[in-house]
């Protein structure tokens, strides 16, 4: 019985305090806004690894340059955006003379988030190494 009594609980129109009270776009905007600056982050930390990783390799390895390239193409596109994501953060969603610039803002860091993914797989791509049979042929061959 007391189950029919939560379900009718959870169901719309009923009094349930939590459910009555509008969301604070504001409050959910600054979580999603610090979530994707927490994912630049960590893209950002695997691109300097990338980056450190084909510098020790030199001059001399396949694609250095298109990597290095690419590499610091993405590393500053994620420094832009993560300077976008902190003034996004700080300006009031529930301000209505400010929905359009953060509109603006929102719109300007989601597409430097797609051209960001975009030049990470050439990254990946280019920076491909040989693994299995390939790669110990090429071994052997070097010797």
């Amino acid at each position: 019985m007391e189950s029919e009594r939560e379900i009718i609980n959870l169901q719309p129109g009923s009094p349930n305090l939590r459910r009555s009270q509008p969301i604070n776009l504001n409050h959910y905007a600054t979580k999603k806004s610090v979530a994707e600056s927490m994912l630049d982050v960590a893209l950002f930390m695997s691109n300097a690894m990338r980056l450190k990783a084909v510098l020790e390799q030199g001059p001399s390895s396949h694609y250095y340059t298109t990597l290095v390239t690419l590499i610091s193409i993405s590393l500053l596109l994620q420094v832009v955006i993560g300077i976008l994501l902190v003034v996004i953060a700080q300006l009031n969603l529930n301000e209505v003379e400010k929905q359009w610039q953060l509109n603006q803002l929102n719109n300007t860091a989601t597409t430097l988030v797609f051209i960001t993914v975009v030049v990470n797989v050439f990254i990946t791509a280019f920076g491909a190494h040989k693994t299995g049979f390939l790669a110990a042929r090429t071994s052997r061959n070097l010797l």
